[in-house]
């Protein structure tokens, strides 16, 4: 045999027999019954149940799972069968790792990487991925022979909004080498040893089986989605041993490149397998194997710029000052001028900057930005504003929440030192809007005002009346005010099959998309994701039935859907990609239906979690009975109107309903006259079972008691 099939072969043969051993001995200790599983997932051990339809739940269930994986190994000179091998250690290296789920309901407590990688998570990062945030994903193993060298790759993959999955002690060299990790930094550790690559590997698998509608047991449709449509790539830093090679070459099957630092000579495989031992090159090689093309922002400022630090999070002993509502006026505005009447590229700071406010205050600020274009709507000054939010987020060392007058800016002590100051936050404003809203803003000017006085100047004489202006217009758009919907097919990079129609009262499912976002979006790209959908020929307003939402729903998914009613969670109810916000789900008891969001971890009265409830639908098919949608939608009037509406709703968790409480109250009164109707909406402080549930929904008297059977 060649060298290096030689090595993919010893390496999985000798992880099959550490498999066998272990699930030997498993058994002989817990007994054939004993459960296994991975944490909060539906997808059973998703390598398995991906590539053999198998649903493992107890260790009896293991041993033929064995026997599978040891038939991959052939041991035969040919390049094919070794890949395989290389998918049957993937095989072994997923039962190990659920095996410690057996010992141990937190195996991974002692270590500094996280295991296995819960499907809300893989739901949450669909958004980002489709939009291009996360422009790929990367896994870095192994020991780095010179720890400043991984640590460069780390920190430019994290400058490029690149997930970065860390195994092995390059996550100490990381971590020594002062790269911020964790999920809300897109760099994450998943363990030391090398089977915690498999965490990783049923990212891409359940990503399959969530957004893609891949059939569990079929593996040829399993390995053509994550080779066409999951853009990740493995980088091995140091020796490679055989079971890293192996490892490797299940990597290499399902279509993922591997770059080494070492010299492989011969043993390479262009395109698959490649050294590059000049780490200068490595991120380059590597987005290149992957055709990842990363669009380069060069800011005038003295922090990084990426999608990767949206999630980062201050606390106050860290900041060096913030700006925050809960003590000082504020207001972020966007509005349109006249041509004449901007400047472009002029800014303007009005008060103390940074270096000029005490350390560790809370002080006033007005972010007002205004623009000046040919193709300048009213309607787009919103869409923008929202943006602030993520660009002010993506600046390493400030953390940004909320809108509009209500908002905390903190920014931490490092970015100070290192020289930012309030000028470079307009120039981020400034950069962006000129390079995402180009097609409509010809000019730009910014100003940024910390004087508690002319901030309040501006809230009061400017800012609100701007905002319940717009509020009144956006109370205005109905779908029965507008003259088109809109299509959104973002998430078709993923989910083929999905379309969403997007209404002025039925935002995107992802929460992200609302109908001004979709009418913005057409303008700026003509040919993207979201084109109008006539509504001429309406025939059924209540169920919501279009020819034209038909005819273009059709076309958007080449022909997978036919039929999409809007308003209907029984008959035709619009797909979902995979990362909803919320599901919906018809509960037989009470003639209700129950909503679970998608943080929400545990169990539901229909005896099934947010995951196992999901599984049922996303991947652009249609479930009767079940919906994606966003949280937004809930409180909308539409909400599966043909069945009696939101008037449905029995169950939601508490942090759902206690945030869309003020809206959904104040729908419910002016539809139906119910007052605070969720105080009649249960919750799983309430009831998690049916009994518990129906108890109390008789005990409120809930409307849904009264209505017509919704089947």
């Amino acid at each position: 045999m060649s060298v290096l099939t030689d090595l993919i072969y010893g390496g999985s043969n000798a992880v099959a027999g550490l498999t066998e051993n272990a699930v030997k001995e498993a058994i002989a200790k817990h007994g054939e019954d004993k459960k296994v599983a991975m944490p909060d997932t539906a997808y059973f051990l998703p390598t398995i149940y991906a590539a053999t339809g198998v649903k493992v739940s107890k260790l009896g269930d293991l041993p033929a799972c064995v026997g599978v994986l040891k038939s991959l190994i052939t041991n035969k000179e040919d390049l094919g069968d070794a890949l395989n091998a290389g998918l049957a250690t993937a095989v072994g290296a997923e039962i190990i790792e659920a095996l410690k789920y057996v010992e141990s309901a937190d195996p991974y407590g002692e270590d500094s990487g996280i295991g296995f990688v819960p499907d809300p998570i893989i739901r949450s990062l669909g958004v980002p991925l489709v939009t291009g945030d996360i422009p790929g994903v990367a896994v870095v193993l192994g020991k780095a022979d010179d720890a400043a060298n991984v640590v460069d790759v780390v920190k430019d993959y994290q400058s490029k909004g690149i997930m970065t999955f860390l195994i092995g002690d390059v996550i100490e060299q990381c971590v020594e080498g002062g790269v911020k990790i964790g999920l809300d930094f897109r760099v994450v550790p998943l363990g030391h040893d090398v089977t915690s690559v498999i965490h990783v590997v049923t990212v891409a698998i359940r990503a399959a089986l969530i957004f893609g509608n891949v059939t569990p047991g079929d593996l040829p449709g399993l390995l053509a989605y994550t080779k066409e449509r999951v853009p990740a790539f493995v980088n091995t830093f140091g020796a490679l041993n055989e079971v890293v090679v192996s490892a490797g070459a299940g990597a290499i099957a399902l279509g993922f490149p591997v770059v080494a630092d070492v010299d492989l000579g011969e043993n390479q495989v262009p395109g698959a397998l490649e050294s590059v031992t000049d780490h200068s090159m490595t991120v380059k090689k590597s987005l290149e194997l992957r055709n990842i093309k990363i669009k380069v922002k060069e800011l005038p400022i003295p922090v990084a710029f990426a999608s990767a630090f949206e999630g980062e999070i201050i606390r106050k002993g860290d900041m060096q000052v913030e700006f925050s509502s809960h003590k000082q006026p504020t207001c972020e505005l966007v509005q349109t001028r006249a041509d004449g009447e901007v400047e472009d590229h002029k800014i303007t700071i009005v008060g103390g900057d940074l270096d000029e406010l005490e350390a560790g205050g809370t002080y006033a600020l007005a972010t007002f930005v205004e623009v000046a274009g040919a193709k300048m709507q009213s309607d787009f000054e919103s869409v923008i504003e929202r943006k602030i939010h993520a660009w002010f987020n993506y600046m390493e060392g400030v953390m940004h929440t909320g809108q509009r007058n209500q908002i905390r800016v903190r920014i931490n002590k490092e970015a100070f030192e290192k020289g930012l100051r309030l000028t470079h936050f307009a120039e981020v404003l400034y950069a962006m809007i000129m390079d995402e809203f180009d097609i409509v803003v010809d000019k730009c000017q910014i100003t940024m005002v910390t004087d508690a006085a002319k901030v309040q100047e501006i809230l009061d004489g400017t800012a609100m009346p701007a905002y319940a202006s717009r509020d009144q217009r956006l109370e205005s758009l109905t779908d029965e005010s507008v003259d088109v919907f809109y299509t959104c097919t973002l998430c078709q990079s993923f989910a083929p099959s999905h379309c969403c129609v997007v209404t002025p009262e039925r935002l995107g499912l992802c929460g992200a998309v609302s109908w001004l976002d979709a009418k913005a979006t057409k303008e700026l790209t003509p040919t993207g994701p979201c084109q109008p959908i006539s509504k001429e020929g309406c025939e059924d307003e209540t169920k919501g039935v279009y020819p034209d939402v038909n005819r273009m729903v059709e076309q958007a998914t080449q022909g997978a859907l036919t039929k999409v009613t809007l308003y209907s969670i029984m008959e035709d109810p619009m797909t979902s990609c995979g990362c909803f916000e919320c599901i919906c789900g018809i509960e037989p008891f009470s003639n209700g239906v129950i909503i679970a969001n998608r943080e929400y971890a545990g169990m539901t009265p229909l005896g099934m979690t947010f995951g196992e409830l999901a599984s049922m639908t996303g991947g652009g098919v249609q479930t009767p009975g079940f919906m994606g949608h966003g949280r937004h939608f809930i409180a909308s009037k539409k909400f599966m109107s043909a069945e009696g509406g939101f008037e449905r709703i029995v169950w939601m968790p508490k942090e759902l309903k206690d945030d869309v409480a003020e809206r959904l109250n104040k729908s419910a009164k002016e539809k139906y006259g119910i007052d605070n109707f969720c105080d009649m909406i249960a919750d799983e402080t309430i009831a998690t079972d049916e009994e518990t549930l129906m108890a109390f929904l008789t005990e409120k008297s809930h409307p849904v008691l009264g209505l017509d059977p919704i089947m």
